[in-house]
């Protein structure tokens, strides 16, 4: 039997094309809720949206929306982006231009993508020319010794690989804590052993630097002349080895947004290096010793000539402060990190950005080189770790280092005249020598980038391998946050700096 449908249900039972199609005439509220969505949606999607994932993220940063949400896919993260932009425009009364295809509008904005790109190439003068020069001179030669070196260890029996690996680690899972000392009246955030390993340097939130004989941990000096938290500290790449003790050993950079040079004779700052407009976090030696980086809450990080005192770049680059900088050991590349969680690797030779590291879900709060040469491990307030690969510009592993934000991060490097090996010696000036025995050729391996340490704000010092990125030790603190970690060049021991204005040394008894 027929049933006749009243009119509201015959509404129910029509699509949505024959609502809109369907005469003038009074329109329910329905209709006219229907009509304003298909509205809406079609506004939305004439929309221009990038479909590259990374320019996704950073529009919706730039939005202060989320990045990613949980369970999103790409697809997914790029529609929200459009919703949001469609409501916002909507609000605005903006409307899209007729004869504008979303094809056309895209392309566009990739072209404007682009040339957002080359605005982060900073001009200087001649003096940065000249820097340049000199940079790209050094770093190919070093660059040439170290894939010579590789090429030889790639020749290297696993069985002695795995040999030399576990005589490294076997050391290391027996650190325990050889004592703790008082380092200053507040938190220690910046710990650096001496390129020799005699030596220790502490930064303090004082504005205090200061030094300590290892392993006694006796005080040796203190260097004054900043009056702010001191979070950049760095040694030169030849102190305490062939530097002259009244020569620029030292280099920091505190809250008062200052960059101090300093000697080991002197406890006043020999030059101070003027420019930065808000803190200075973090600050680094190029391996040459000639230049220094200071990273900034201003949004920059500059490049200075050390003899000269001058500032030679002011490089922008980030949405928000810059907070870690670091040199590639090469000397072509320096890594820069920023609490807008993006990173960037620059190619000083040139200037411009030779990769971007975008994946992070927090700031990134410390970086580091890999001695390999290739990869770069950036420490986050997300809890992790991430592991870089610059040849193939992508993430190459994630790390779950801490419960909380990890403050530091730092590869195990040995001196070239102190090369670790358990195979023939490697001659002085760090090129790989080759020896033939009576079992055939020997090469010597470097052990330098096989580990790697962090410390985080849940209190713990960690100690991870570099090959499989798996977890080798764990050393728990007492005094709160760890806020810096550092290795001995000679393996030996490990410091780390924390919160409850102490400094730690590790060490196998």
């Amino acid at each position: 039997m027929d049933l006749e449908l009243d009119d509201d249900e015959e509404e129910k039972g029509m699509t949505i094309d024959e609502l809109v199609a369907s005469g003038p005439g009074p329109m329910s509220a329905t209709n006219a809720a229907i009509s304003a969505q298909l509205d809406s949606k079609k506004f939305a999607r004439s929309l221009a949206i990038p479909t590259s994932d990374p320019k996704v993220k950073l529009r919706l940063r730039e939005l202060g929306e989320p990045i990613i949400c949980f369970g999103e896919r790409e697809m997914d993260r790029r529609e929200r982006l459009r919703g949001i932009l469609a409501k916002m425009l909507e609000k605005a009364g903006e409307l899209v231009g007729e004869g504008e295809t979303p094809g056309t509008v895209e392309e566009e904005e990739e072209e404007s993508g682009d040339e957002k790109e080359e605005e982060f190439f900073t001009e200087g003068g001649e003096d940065l020319l000249q820097a340049r020069r000199d940079i790209a001179a050094q770093s190919l030669i070093k660059a040439k010794k170290r894939v010579a070196r590789q090429r030889l260890e790639a020749n290297v029996p696993l069985t002695q690989l795995i040999t030399i690996r576990k005589k490294l680690f076997e050391p290391i899972r027996a650190y325990t804590n050889m004592g703790s000392q008082i380092g200053d009246d507040r938190p220690v955030s910046m710990v650096r052993f001496s390129p020799d390993s005699s030596l220790l340097a502490t930064a303090s939130w004082s504005g205090s630097v200061k030094l300590w004989n290892i392993p006694s941990a006796n005080h040796k000096k203190t260097f004054r002349g900043q009056t702010d938290k001191v979070g950049g500290l760095a040694w030169h790449p030849r102190a305490t080895l062939n530097q002259s003790s009244q020569s620029v050993n030292l280099v920091s950079g505190a809250g008062d947004s200052s960059v101090c040079l300093w000697n080991l004779e002197s406890d006043k700052p020999i030059s101070r290096l003027n420019g930065h407009e808000a803190r200075v976090c973090r600050t680094s030696f190029h391996p040459s010793g000639s230049y220094v980086a200071s990273a900034s809450f201003d949004g920059t990080w500059r490049l200075w000539d050390v003899e000269m005192s001058k500032e030679l770049l002011i490089q922008e680059g980030h949405s928000k402060e810059v907070y870690a900088v670091e040199f590639q050991d090469d000397g072509a590349l320096i890594a820069s990190g920023g609490l807008d969680a993006i990173g960037r690797v620059w190619d000083l030779r040139t200037g411009r950005t030779a990769m971007v590291l975008d994946g992070h879900a927090r700031e990134i709060l410390s970086i580091d080189f890999s001695p390999n040469g290739y990869q770069v491990a950036t420490a986050s307030g997300d809890d992790t770790v991430r592991i870089w690969d610059m040849r193939a510009l992508r993430s190459l592993y994630t790390i779950p280092a801490h419960k909380s934000s990890v403050a530091d991060v730092r590869f195990f490097r040995t001196q070239r005249d102190r090369r670790a090996s358990l195979l023939p010696s490697a001659d002085v000036d760090g090129d790989v020598s080759m020896e033939t025995g009576v079992n055939g050729a020997g090469t010597a391996i470097s052990c330098s980038g096989l580990y790697l340490a962090t410390a985080g704000y849940d209190g713990m010092v960690k100690i991870w391998s570099a090959d499989d990125w798996q977890l080798l030790k764990t050393l728990s603190g007492d005094a709160g946050k760890v806020m810096s970690v550092d290795i001995s060049s000679d393996g030996q021991y490990l410091a780390s700096g924390e919160w409850g204005r102490t400094f730690k040394l590790w060490g196998s008894l």
